[in-house]
């Protein structure tokens, strides 16, 4: 089963990080944050993944073409450049990187791979949001529901502390709880391949015209998922995924 990761935006709102680099290679805990998308997808035994990139998208190009060498242990003979692999990369990913042009939208960058999505169903994700989501069960569910797509329902991360005051006196205080009222699309799609039918071209976001559609036909049914969900859309959220992962406290770390 194949996962989509759209990674080809520009991620205006990260410009400090991404002048020089795509959103998805911007790093936590010193790898990208679309390796950290990736390894929660593995964790489940989903490890195809189709790469729609865009922006900057040979620096993900480059960055796989040369990931075996750089996560594995190497002997080199100086005196004749013959090479061991002393320990291989654990990953046994599957990766197509696709360019899917610079200004395309997220819902025509999946359309353009139509002709690699040739099985029933597929996943589709962002490539700048992690979670601790159980990919086993959000298919288990879609598998179950017979609809045509699945969205995970996510709860918005608070952006302030949450007092609970007595007067002026502060009685409680709640250090960036998640929210506890609303949802919102968090990302972590499965769709039947009938989904791409919804999509008109290359100016189509997947958020407006293909999922109201979907919805007005009641054909998307959401995943609920009551855990830890951060998206990376501005330098503040990348400072406190970067401070979870140095203290130990990353909950979308599942492998």
């Amino acid at each position: 089963m194949k996962t989509v990761i759209l990674a080809g935006g520009r991620g205006t709102r990260l410009s400090e990080a991404t002048a020089t680099r795509p959103k998805p290679m911007v790093e936590i805990g010193g790898k990208p944050i679309l390796w950290h998308i990736m390894n929660i997808y593995a964790y489940f035994g989903f490890e195809e993944f189709l790469i729609a990139c865009g922006y900057k998208g040979e620096i993900i190009k480059e960055y796989f073409h040369n990931f075996f060498l750089h996560n594995s242990d190497w002997q080199v003979d100086l005196t004749d450049g013959s090479q061991k692999v002393i320990n291989p990369c654990e990953a046994r990913w599957k990766v197509a990187l696709i360019d899917t042009g610079r200004k395309t939208k997220t819902g025509g960058r999946l359309l353009r791979l139509k002709e690699w999505l040739k099985d029933e169903y597929f996943m589709v994700t962002y490539g700048d949001g992690v979670g601790n989501v159980d990919i086993a069960k959000l298919v288990e569910f879609h598998q179950q529901h017979g609809r045509l797509a699945t969205v995970t329902a996510v709860r918005p991360p608070a952006r302030f502390g949450g007092l609970e005051l007595e007067g002026n006196t502060v009685r409680k205080f709640t250090e960036k709880a998640q929210a506890g009222e609303g949802w919102i699309n968090g990302g972590f799609f499965v769709f039947q391949r009938e989904v791409l039918d919804f999509i008109g071209g290359d100016g189509i976001a997947l958020e407006r015209e293909p999922l109201e559609k979907l919805a007005h036909a009641g054909q998307l049914m959401a995943f609920l998922h009551n855990g830890f969900w951060q998206p990376m859309d501005t330098m503040r959220d990348r400072i406190l995924l970067e401070k979870l992962w140095a203290s130990g406290r990353a909950e979308w770390q599942l492998w």
